[in-house]
Parts: C-alpha cells; structure tokens; sequence
C-alpha cells in the first residue's frame, strides 16, 4: 500500500531584497516547490526565475494567514511541497511562528532557511561592523511602540537605549520624532551616529549618515515612512580599537600566542581593569 501524501512547507528567508542574496539552500527550496507564496511588495521578482516551469506562484500581500493555511492544507491532501517567501529573516518580524504552528498542528513537515536580515545588509552597505572592542559588544533589535503590533512591557526604545550599545531598530520611520525622542530620553547623547536605510539593496536604495539630533528633520526631509531600517550608536563611527582576536599576544587551539606580546597584552588589561575599578579577569587577559 502506498504511502499517504504528507506534503511539505519551507519558509524561505529572502534576504531584504535582491535576488542575489538567496542563499543556495534557499535557491533550492524555490526550486523544488509545488506553490510558491512569496511577498512581492517586500522580495524582488528575480527570485522567481528559481522556480520551475508549472509553479504555481501566489502573492501574500492579497492573501490572509486563513488564506495562506488553506494553501497548506492544500498541501497536505495532495503532497504538496510550499515555499513560503519571507522579506529578510524568517526569525524577525515575519508572522512566521503563527503559520509553523498552524503547520505543527495539521501534521506538515516544515523546514526553516535563514535568510540575510535587513540590519546585516545596511551594515555592509555603510561598511561598518556592529560590535567593535571597548565600544559596544551587543546588537538590540527592536521596533518602536505604538504601530499595529503592540509592544511588551518594558521592550520600550526608551528602555533599550540605556545600554548606550549598537540598535537595529525597525518598523518605524513613520513615528521618527517618537523615536528620536525615545532614544535621547534612554541616554544617547545628541551626536551620537545613525545609519538610515531605505529600501536596502533594491533599486531604489537610499543610505544616509546623521545623527540623533538630525534624524527626524533627515526622515521627514527625504518623506520615508516605510521599507526604513536605523543603525544607532557609537560603533558607527568607532575607529582606533582592536579585537584580541588576531592579536599576536592572543592564543587559540590553531596558534601560540607571541611571549612578548602576550605580556603586554596582560600588562593592558590590567591596566584597563586598574582605570575601571573592576576586579582583574583571572585567566582571561588573551579573550
């Protein structure tokens, strides 16, 4: 007896838009689906040249989760394979968790593939990286409050801006004088560096250079309200500084650390912990 089609749902992370920015695994998902259901006014239309002839291809940007689930139950009658095509990364801002419940409970197989986030691609468009050593060692991804989607308690801008380390913030263009507002009230001084980024990677691309003091009047001067990412912090403009890394003072499982180097390398630390009032990290002078 042969075995009951069970059908399958891939969430495919797009990347923030071109084409070029699919993963081969994501290339491949594409490639192997029965339905395609793909977010046209967020994912550029190339990426449906991976599809195969006799796909059939559906924009979410008409469709309902109730829609999207009838499409998987679809699926699961006649062995289908889906791929459903997020903007971005699948993990963020995507409904995704919503429809791989629905999937859990009809009985489908479901597989995630990561995709390039929006926030990596304004990073290497600006060429800056996010955490750099004695400035800022962490990445907040956030939105800002008041949108479609309400905000938990105590994830306010305001809140996570009192880290005074390196913000992704999403969604929230259309509020810039809310957000430039949240982000000087958590602390930010006034010039502290902001990346806007419209449209990433599109044809349309748009990045400009500001600071908090300028971001609203920057935001309302160029008219963006959506398809708008922000960078804040001080790592955006951070230069002079150096990972332990690829220190030659620095050893590792594949390299021996330079005597010399490494002396000094402790003699820094200690120093920098001296001028901190913080107690000497015993064995890690190297990390």
């Amino acid at each position: 007896m042969a075995d009951a089609p069970t059908g399958k749902v891939t969430f495919v992370g797009a990347g923030p838009g071109a084409a070029d920015l699919l993963t081969f695994r994501a290339a491949r998902a594409i490639a192997d689906a029965d339905v395609v259901i793909w977010a046209a006014s967020l994912v550029q239309a190339e990426i449906l040249e991976h599809a195969r002839e006799g796909a059939e291809i559906l924009d979410s940007a008409a469709m309902s989760l109730e829609d999207v689930v009838a499409v998987y139950e679809r699926a699961l009658r006649h062995g289908l394979k889906v791929a459903r095509v997020h903007s971005g990364d699948p993990a963020l801002w995507g409904g995704t968790q919503e429809q791989v419940d629905r999937c859990d409970a009809l009985g489908l197989d479901v597989e995630i593939v990561p995709g390039v986030s929006s926030f990596s691609a304004v990073a290497a468009i600006a060429r800056r990286e996010l955490t750099i050593p004695e400035v800022a060692q962490s990445v907040i991804l956030t939105r800002l409050g008041g949108g479609k989607t309400p905000m938990p308690p105590g994830e306010e801008v305001r809140e996570f801006a009192r880290h005074g380390t390196t913000m992704a913030i999403f969604l929230s263009a259309a509020r810039s004088g809310q957000l430039t507002a949240e982000l000087l009230e958590g602390g930010y001084p006034t010039d502290t560096p902001v990346v806007i980024a419209y449209q990433v990677t599109w044809p349309e691309e748009l990045v400009l250079r500001c600071t908090i003091a300028t971001l609203e009047e920057t935001v309302k001067e160029h008219k963006l309200w959506k398809h708008t990412l922000f960078l804040v912090g001080p790592a955006l403009s951070a230069s002079g500084t150096r990972s332990h890394l690829y220190h030659p003072g620095h050893f590792h499982g594949f390299r021996r650390a330079d005597r010399a180097a490494r002396a000094t390398l402790r003699a820094e630390r200690r120093s920098a912990d001296a001028g901190s009032g913080a107690e000497p990290a015993a064995g890690k002078s190297g990390s």
